[in-house]
């Protein structure tokens, strides 16, 4: 998908859009959409091939999914929507435009969703769904009902989309299609700058200047948050003053606008002090462990201070905050082996997330359970994260997932597993799905901790780890 191909809203709502039908429903970004469009009583059908477990939220919202992709599922309806993953010779998409339906690319019907309400856009190579959660939250506790769509759920709402009647609307912009740059937010968060999504953007200096442009769509009376510590957004951030842009900072740094001193991790969370332009706040607690969640943290909590929320409103959200799904979520227990799930697929999440479930281990050892996503990642940034995998005593690769893509020779799994810096008993490559809980069992004993941890699909390994672990111990 070419970004230019894409349009603001230009002042289409989501009520101009009638009945609209997502192609793929039942992914995160899908899924959040829906929800939002249902609970704005916009009319929602989607299509799907597996049985996501978001699904039953929407339909119980009153959505139509059918579990297969047929051109009859477009009768009655107005706008069909699809995502990046969706092939342009989809056949409800080709369908659509025989048809004469409108058709917008997912980002399009967002924005037009968008329409009159302030927009505060979170983008970034990593933390944007936390980020995004955690201002969701701190509106919501502020008593303001923000709209919002989320790449991930909140854990305690159950709900990464939702139509509200505060002023405010809170999106995850997603830059790895480009499609970030048709929205018009008020405030731009940009929490770092990594290479990343090279394949659209060409090189890092490309993707930097994909986030300067991202930035600088802020209106007038808005302006952009960003990282003081990220090297990668040094630029960014000396580019949009000299602009006259509005920019505020946060960080460990010294001259960041909101400060964050004796940042303090473990098993029960992050706790450090707030400085704001030098003068003192208070100490803010996220029950959820690891540095990078402290600063992820910190951008919802300036954006929120720079909105006019007070801080002990802010403390109280933040202290309340019960976490994401997929970001550090437990799963369960059993046969004395800890289960989480973790989003991280980029070299730098994947460390970070190792670091921090390495100290949940404590005395016991982590064995990680990798699923690839998408082949130019695992190709490009195949000896990074090989790096980070190889902090993990037991390392388990499934195949690269890779919707739409093509392996190329020695590309893949077996190529990451053979790049890990472990000895060869300590690591595997398991390209069946069925087979991987068998192999978790054989190696994994009590007092260790196990991540599923990668690609989408993953999310839904968890239970069947702890069923086999369970099942085995029972013997």
């Amino acid at each position: 998908m070419n970004a230019a191909e894409l349009t603001p809203a230009g002042g289409l709502t989501a009520e101009d859009l009638g009945t609209v039908h997502l192609i793929g429903i039942g992914g995160v970004g899908m899924g959040g959409l829906a929800r939002l469009l249902l609970t704005r009583g916009v009319p929602v059908s989607g299509s799907e091939l597996r049985e996501w477990p978001a699904l039953a939220a929407l339909r119980a919202l009153g959505g139509t999914v059918h579990m297969s992709h047929e051109a009859s599922n477009l009768d009655g309806v107005d706008t069909v929507v699809y995502s990046t993953a969706i092939p342009q010779d989809h056949l409800e998409l080709v369908e659509a435009r025989r048809r004469g339906l409108r058709v917008l690319h997912r980002s399009e019907a967002l924005a037009a969703a968008m329409t009159n309400r302030q927009t505060i856009a979170v983008a970034g190579t990593h933390g944007k769904t936390t980020t995004t959660s955690i201002m969701t939250v701190i509106l919501q506790h502020a008593g303001q009902d923000p709209s919002f769509v989320i790449g991930g759920e909140i854990s305690e709402a159950g709900s990464n989309g939702h139509h509200g009647t505060g002023p405010h609307f809170v999106a995850e912009a997603d830059e790895s299609d480009k499609s970030f740059l048709i929205y018009r937010p008020h405030v731009a968060i940009v929490t770092n700058i990594e290479a990343d999504h090279l394949n659209n953007w060409g090189d890092l200096a490309g993707l930097k200047a994909g986030f300067l442009q991202f930035a600088e769509l802020t209106d007038a009376d808005g302006f952009v948050v960003t990282c003081a510590d990220d090297p990668g957004v040094a630029e960014l951030i000396a580019a949009l003053r000299e602009r006259g842009r509005t920019v505020f900072t946060y960080g460990e740094s010294a001259d960041a606008t909101l400060r964050i001193a004796g940042v303090a991790s473990t098993v029960q969370g992050v706790r450090y002090e707030a400085f704001l332009e030098g003068k003192p706040l208070g100490e803010l607690h996220l029950a959820l462990p690891g540095l990078h969640m402290g600063l992820n943290s910190a951008a919802a909590v300036l954006t929120a201070l720079k909105l006019g929320i007070g801080f002990g409103s802010i403390a109280e959200a933040l202290a309340s905050f019960p976490g994401v799904r997929r970001r550090f979520e437990r799963k369960g227990n059993a046969a004395g082996v800890r289960v989480y799930d973790e989003y991280a697929y980029h070299p730098t999440s994947v460390t970070a997330a190792l670091r921090t479930l390495r100290e949940v281990a404590g005395d016991g050892r982590l064995v990680v359970v990798f699923q690839p996503y998408r082949v130019y990642r695992t190709r490009d940034l195949q000896a990074e994260l090989a790096e980070g995998l190889a902090l993990a005593d037991e390392v388990v690769v499934m195949e690269v997932f890779g919707p739409g893509e093509v392996r190329g020779p020695g590309e893949g799994g077996v190529a990451l597993t053979a790049a890990i810096d472990l000895p060869d008993d300590r690591k595997v490559f398991v390209p069946s799905w069925a087979d991987v809980p068998a192999e978790v069992v054989r190696r994994s004993r009590p007092g260790d901790v196990v991540v599923t941890m990668g690609a989408p699909p993953i999310s839904l390994m968890g239970d069947e780890l702890l069923a086999a672990l369970a099942e085995a111990d029972g013997r």
